[in-house]
């Protein structure tokens, strides 16, 4: 078993206030869930305006397919165009680690 996890900085400049911030970045993870079966999260930032963290993880068989998902989950949020994507981190974990 593989383990990938994103971890994605957004900049989210014409946000407003929190209700606009999270109704930009609903459709995101609530889209990358959908169409991608991955874990995703808002996982911090969640008090400011105008950035946002949003991590997501795929659990695969092999780590080629994890990697294949969250390459297709980077492409996805990198469509958005109200969002800036300033920052994105990957971490690995297989049942060899445990």
């Amino acid at each position: 078993m593989h383990v990938a996890s994103l971890t994605i900085e957004l900049r989210l400049p014409a946000a407003r206030s929190l209700k606009d911030k999270r109704s930009t970045i609903r459709p995101i993870i609530e889209g990358a869930r959908r169409r991608y079966a991955v874990a995703a999260a808002e996982v911090g930032r969640q008090d400011a305006w105008h950035h946002a963290t949003v991590g997501m993880a795929a659990v695969s068989g092999s780590a080629g397919r994890a990697g294949q998902v969250l390459d297709a989950v980077e492409r996805f949020v990198w469509s958005f165009p109200e969002v800036e994507v300033t920052s994105c981190r990957r971490g690995w974990m297989s049942d060899e680690d445990a």
